[in-house]
């Protein structure tokens, strides 16, 4: 029986997941491969536990009954980890943790790897995106979060605030008057990203705020690609710090403003109240609090 442990935690994913090809990816498997573990298991087992067709699976009774001790057998499981690693000196296990795709190059993307070389039986599985994924339908243990939290029943703490700098193309802006004000960037070429509004808060050192609305020829869904259209010179774009950084850094991007602020984002972990991997989620949480820093 211990033999078909592995095989059993993979039904368990099928189902969850709802086909063959989404537990394959979820388990770094091939579809092919993952039927044929089912099958086996059906095959050691006597038992038909899922019907097959070229649309959907669907569970027999006989699958249905089984389906629930295997989910008990690995909540079991789950647990007896966590509660090792509350006594342990080693924390062990695995989370999966959706990320924004621009912090990719970050100190947060450091810090992280900084976590596993600390804990070697540690494995994470991260996941770059810049759209909107959720914890229990997305089968993440952890997300991170960059904005302001609405009202939620996950848990949240704050990493940090991600500092947000004005630049433009090094040839652009010398192609424009250098503005004394944020209203003289009205009409300048704006390269948007679409989560945001069209609409930036800006204030001065002596607390003057002036909002600005940007025209936009292009608008993208990511981060990345606002920083490479605005070293083409097609216009100003707001960056996260540790990418305008390197722009300027390297020459081809300009800060425009600079005595004037924006708001920075809150940098947010979010987790479910009852996380499967309450401790280290906790852990891994509570370390990137502490060692995080966005501007690396």
């Amino acid at each position: 029986m211990i033999d078909y442990l592995r095989h059993m935690a993979i039904f368990a994913r099928v189902v969850d997941e709802g086909s063959f090809r989404a537990a394959a990816q979820e388990v770094n498997l091939a579809p092919s491969r993952v039927s044929e573990i089912v099958s086996d298991l059906e095959a050691y087992l006597g038992i038909t536990l899922l019907y097959r067709s070229t649309r959907k699976i669907a569970l027999t009774n006989e699958g249905r009954i089984f389906y629930l001790r295997v989910v008990e057998m690995l909540r079991s499981a789950e647990t007896g980890l966590n509660e090792l690693n509350a006594l342990s000196l080693e924390p062990v296990g695995a989370l999966r943790v959706s990320v924004p795709a621009f912090l990719a190059s970050s100190g947060l993307s450091t810090a992280m790897g900084e976590f596993v070389r600390k804990h070697p039986l540690v494995a994470l599985s991260l996941s770059y995106t810049d759209r909107d994924v959720g914890l229990m339908e997305d089968g993440f243990d952890i997300n991170i979060r960059v904005g302001w939290l609405d009202d939620s029943s996950m848990m949240a703490r704050k990493l940090c605030e991600a500092e947000r700098v004005l630049v433009a193309g090094t040839e652009y802006a010398a192609s424009r008057p250098d503005p004394k004000d944020p209203s003289e960037l009205e009409d300048w070429d704006w390269i948007q990203y679409f989560q945001r509004g069209d609409t930036v808060e800006m204030t001065s050192p002596s607390g003057k705020t002036v909002k600005v609305t940007g025209n936009s020829q292009i608008e993208v869904d990511n981060i990345d690609a606002m920083f490479n259209f605005a070293k083409q010179n097609l216009g100003l774009a707001i960056l996260p710090h540790h990418l305008a950084n390197r722009g300027i850094k390297e020459g081809s991007l300009q800060p425009l403003l600079p005595q004037w602020t924006m708001r920075p984002l809150g940098c947010f972990a979010v987790w479910p109240d009852k996380s499967r991997r309450e401790n280290l989620s906790l852990l891994f949480v509570r370390y990137l609090a502490d060692n995080i820093n966005l501007g690396r």
